[in-house]
């Protein structure tokens, strides 16, 4: 494995890995003078460098901004139970050959894990980042002022790798919420400050520049559209807040790209309007309702541009469409490139989703798309994903092999969310409940279902009947992480 790697910048068990001692070197902020675009054209007479002369011009400094954004910004503190193996030849395969794995018996052991977050609200809730509190059973947060909340989950959402909590009991409590800004008014070398609670030496505020936008293959989240910054961002910083020198929020710092585990000055965050999005759900006690457009796409290379005609490889090349789908009865067809949504560029397959994505359900959008040599634009009006019906859904329990499986019938829309073709046959499991039989068995969430006995799965109502059904053997034919595969299971 190459030493590179991204990090989430979230987890206190980071700082273990580091070492004993945590080495810290100053940083040097950039000045005005390193951040200003130089003229394209040199001034006649050379310019004239003069030390400040005015108490003003001294006291200079970045002061205002962390007054008015660092209260709404607070640590997180997970709590997880793990199970410990008491052995510790319990992974190794000779022993587990001649002993079996049941011979080392397990014990649950407590973790915890910090990281950052921002008020949104002034209930009381609060944004971060998932991964800081995924598989957690308990979760408090501590403000800058000193005062500790225990906190409920509201939102895990594994699509932008953003959670959404809220104070259990604020009682009379008031809490400083953040304000949001539009990330997409940001620009490369803007000024910008990452606030978060790195390694857990409490909240620190760092600074830089914006060094790039719209990057992708950071995460494996669906919505690929970090900004990049050189504002240091370590572990424990995920789920903080990234400012604008107007103290508003434009990201939240999320992972960082480093060989060491500490930065290097390659930092990113989520744009603010994903964000905005998911706090907004999380504010109201709803679920996030997203856009679907029905069509899969790839990036547009060099060779597709010039068979195309295009002048340069930009754009989201459509090679599929959903029969019946949003993009079909807009008129879209496979061999389409959508080069822009509402004006702003689209340079490849993740950015036509993000700013999808961030646009309201029943808005008129307008597409520019490339067809047949010529651009033209399409008024687009933006339609939430089908909600699968109470028939399309499926949960057994009792006295049955497949107890604690809940399915849901495979359409178009959850064919794409899935990377499956869009006529994809049988049903996919959502969800299995710890514990359950199903468990025991070995089901996992997004298996698919093909097959019970010779019987096909095409619907939930299928699966319910036949899963409820006591049999000696089960014959299960699934698919799993693209691969086919047939068991036989005792009833």
């Amino acid at each position: 494995m190459s030493m590179r790697s991204w990090i989430l910048a979230s987890c206190a068990v980071a700082v273990l890995a580091v070492g004993g001692t945590l080495a810290f070197s100053p940083w040097n902020a950039p000045s005005l003078a390193q951040v200003t675009t130089a003229p394209a054209t040199p001034p006649a007479a050379p310019q004239t460098i003069e030390v400040p002369r005015s108490d003003a011009e001294i006291k200079l400094s970045f002061s205002p901004v962390v007054k008015a954004a660092s209260p709404s910004v607070v640590n997180v503190y997970a709590t997880r139970i793990e199970q410990q193996t008491v052995s510790p030849f319990a992974n190794d395969p000779f022993f587990s050959r001649f002993f079996g794995r049941g011979q080392f018996q397990s014990r649950p052991r407590e973790s915890q894990s910090l990281g950052s977050g921002v008020i949104v609200d002034a209930s009381g809730v609060i944004l971060t980042n998932r991964h800081v509190i995924e598989g957690a059973t308990d979760v408090r947060i501590a403000l800058s002022d000193g005062r500790e909340f225990a906190v409920d989950i509201v939102i895990e959402d594994a699509q932008t790798d953003l959670a959404v909590l809220r104070v259990r009991q604020p009682g009379d409590a008031t809490f400083p919420a953040i304000v949001f800004a539009n990330s997409d008014a940001l620009e490369v070398g803007d000024l910008v400050l990452a606030i978060g609670n790195p390694f857990g030496v409490g909240q620190t505020v760092t600074s830089g520049i914006v060094s790039a936008l719209a990057r992708t293959g950071v995460e494996s989240s669906d919505y690929e559209f970090f900004i990049q910054t050189d504002a240091a961002i370590n572990p424990g910083n995920s789920g903080g807040a990234l400012v604008d020198l107007d103290g508003h929020l434009v990201g939240i710092n999320t992972a960082i790209y480093s060989q060491s585990g500490g930065s290097v000055g390659i930092g990113f965050a989520i744009p603010a309007n994903m964000a905005k999005l998911v706090a907004q759900a999380g504010v109201s006690g709803g679920q996030i309702v997203r856009p679907w457009f029905g069509a899969k796409m790839q990036a547009v290379n060099s060779d597709i541009a010039q068979s195309l005609g295009m002048a340069a490889p930009h754009g989201a090349l459509i090679t599929e469409v959903a029969p019946g789908g949003p993009a079909e009865r807009a008129g879209f067809a496979s061999g389409d490139v959508i080069l822009s949504v509402d004006g702003m560029a689209v340079d490849d397959p993740s950015a036509f989703n993000f700013r999808l994505a961030t646009k309201p359900i029943g808005q008129a959008t307008a597409l520019e798309r490339v067809r047949a040599g010529k651009t033209d634009t399409v008024n687009f009006t933006i339609e939430a994903a089908p909600v699968a019906s109470d028939d399309m859904v499926a949960t057994i329990t009792g006295n049955s092999r497949f107890a604690g499986t809940s399915v849901r019938q495979i359409d178009a829309a959850l064919a794409e969310m899935k990377g499956l073709p869009y006529d994809a046959k049988g049903v996919i499991v959502t969800a299995v409940e710890a514990g359950s039989p199903a468990e025991q068995m070995g089901l996992k969430p997004d298996d698919v279902i093909l097959s019970l006995n010779d019987t096909a799965m095409d619907t939930a109502a299928a699966f319910s009947q036949t899963a409820s059904q006591r049999a000696r053997t089960w014959q299960i034919i699934l698919q799993r992480d693209g691969r086919v595969t047939r068991s036989i299971v005792s009833g």
